[in-house]
């Protein structure tokens, strides 16, 4: 039965060519659906490259629509080190600014030397360089001491590092400790001490903060032991230590009336540092590791305290921070400046608002002390003309667009017709925009109630605009700004409310609906309806080509019978050769 599946083999007819003959000519419905789902598909994507030109001019006109587009104010500075801002309600004109003081902030200095000395006595033979409380850990390697070459380990002890250096300067320079004064003195008896080289690798020299004088005898600049920043509060190496915690360690402390709280067995004079930077009350706490102290300056500048409250035994007491261990306040200063020659004002900011100079929407950062500077308020059309721009683009992008979708041409008598050509609501669309773009304001002034009147006009060729006269725009931007601004704004009859409206209806309030949204809405579901008739075809053709084919094999299985048949009736009766 295979070989009779071969079309023709038995009857010489094709029958399989004619089947798909048919089934193609049957099939001409299905076909003409797939080509208008494909032109539906076109149209869908067509309209949706329409709703987003129309959505790039709603949000250009949204622009112009927008708050102190049109009365824009910009301020110019002549000197350097200052700046200036205005408002929409600054006034234009010149200002002179003269500064006698700048504003500082309040600092609030704790006492120095907070943390441990190195040693509670001058014998260091037991204090190693690896737990030296300084500010900044000496490293392991080579320093030289009077040109000689001395090795630096950190299990070291302060005494190996004296007894070190005076091995290797045979006995010239000496080193030694004073509790008293938490520093550290090499002596010469031959000439005058000379520190490091080029190629020294450990720090231990600034470490302990050494340096060459051009004498005999070198000594710490400053007390060496510090508090730890890293440590925890009870292991800081502080020399007062905190008691007024609970039996967990917790404790508080108040800046400026906030509570900061801490834990002494958990917190690091770090994390304390970073939580008060972070609260609210105000301050930035700095730890100086140069003099072993804490500072805390205001946020704010001008004559402002600082307030620290604790119980007695608490963290700030021990940090040096009240003013019972020798915390002080440096007040801050206030801005002192005169405008126009006028008397001196004060500002508790450098930046100079109207609050202190009375300068209405005028803001100036003022610069240097002594220093006069002009300070211009003028109008801003630099913003206006860039947002006219903008929206003169993307409606001429919008307009450009729907041209060449909907357009139809001749050539050589060959009709062609764009995908939106058949789509009247769309071309539509194009005209009720440029009625609307170029129709009059009404209530406004006979000389600027339309876009030509701000030298704005179509080009003549086509439907798109161009700025024709651009100085009569920048003209109008700035001696009527008031006037352009209502040609844009004014309610419910200025362009961009007018705009709104018919965006409105093409593309809804949020976009996606509207008669846009709808028109794909219908074409999709249209396609989803051809797509099912065409699945329903294509399956009744299938059955079709079944019962075809397999009637032809029938015929083709009788057609072989037969053939055999008279085979066999051939052989049995053979034809005489003399008949």
């Amino acid at each position: 039965m295979a070989s009779l599946q071969l079309s023709g083999l038995v009857s010489g007819f094709d029958w399989k060519s004619f089947v798909d003959q048919l089934m193609s000519l049957e099939r001409t419905p299905a076909s003409r659906m797939e080509t208008e789902i494909a032109n539906n598909q076109f149209k869908i994507t067509a309209l949706a490259s329409v709703e987003t030109r129309i959505n790039d001019l709603r949000n250009a006109a949204k622009a112009l629509n927008a708050d102190g587009v049109f009365d824009a104010r910009s301020a110019t500075v002549s000197g350097s080190g200052w700046t200036a801002s205005a408002d929409t309600t600054a006034l234009n004109g010149a200002y002179s600014f003269n500064v006698t003081q700048r504003a500082t902030a309040s600092t609030w200095t704790g006492a120095s030397n907070i943390g441990n000395r190195l040693a509670a006595t001058n014998d260091v033979s037991g204090t190693t360089l690896a737990n030296l409380g300084t500010a900044t850990a000496p490293t392991a390697g080579v320093v030289t001491v009077n040109g000689a070459r001395v090795t630096i380990g950190l299990s070291d002890s302060l005494q190996d590092v004296f007894n070190n250096i005076a091995t290797a300067t045979n006995g010239d320079v000496t080193g030694a400790y004073n509790a008293g004064t938490d520093r550290i003195t090499l002596t010469s008896s031959n000439g005058p001490v000379v520190l490091g080289s080029a190629n020294d690798t450990s720090n231990l020299l600034s470490t302990l903060r050494l340096a060459n004088n051009g004498s005999g005898s070198v000594t710490s600049a400053a007390n060496l032991g510090t508090a730890s920043a890293t440590a925890t509060l009870a292991n800081a190496r502080l020399t007062t230590a905190v008691t007024a915690v609970d039996g967990s360690g917790n404790g508080t402390f108040a800046v400026n009336g906030t509570d900061i709280a801490y834990n002494v067995n958990t917190d690091t004079l770090g994390s304390v540092i970073t939580r008060i930077n972070a609260s609210a009350a105000g301050v930035t706490a700095t730890f100086d590791p140069l003099n072993d102290r804490l500072l805390f300056t205001n946020k704010t500048t001008g004559d402002v305290g600082i307030s620290i409250s604790e119980s007695a035994g608490g963290l700030m007491g021990a940090l040096g921070l009240t003013t019972a261990t020798g915390a002080t306040l440096a007040r801050g200063l206030t801005t002192q400046y005169s405008v126009n020659g006028g008397p001196t004002v004060t500002s508790s900011s450098n930046i100079l608002t109207s609050a202190s100079h009375g300068i209405t929407g005028l803001t100036v950062t003022a610069g240097p002390t002594g220093t006069t500077e002009a300070v211009t308020v003028k109008s801003d059309t630099s913003s206006a003309r860039a947002k006219i721009d903008t929206f003169i683009s993307a409606f001429n992008s919008l307009q450009s667009f729907v041209e060449s979708q909907t357009k139809v041409t001749s050539s050589n008598g060959k009709v062609t017709a764009a995908t939106l050509s058949s789509n009247r609501e769309v071309q539509n669309w194009a005209s009720q925009l440029r009625s609307t773009v170029f129709a009059s304001v009404p209530g406004l002034s006979a000389t600027l109630s339309r876009l030509d009147h701000l030298g704005i006009d179509f080009t003549g060729t086509d439907a798109t605009l161009r700025v024709k006269d651009s100085a009569k725009l920048e003209a109008a931007l700035k001696d009527r700004p008031t006037e352009v601004s209502a040609l844009f704004r004014q309610a419910s009859t200025g362009l961009a409310p007018r705009l709104e409206t018919l965006f409105t209806s093409y593309v809804g309030l949020l976009g996606g609906s509207g008669l846009l949204g709808g028109s794909r809405t219908s074409l999709a579901a249209n396609n989803s309806s051809l797509t099912l008739q065409i699945a329903d075809i294509d399956r009744r053709l299938v059955q079709r080509r079944a019962v075809l084919e397999s009637s032809f094999i029938a015929m083709e299985s009788a057609q072989s019978k037969i053939k055999n048949m008279q085979s066999q009736l051939s052989s049995a009766f053979p034809a005489s050769s003399n008949s």
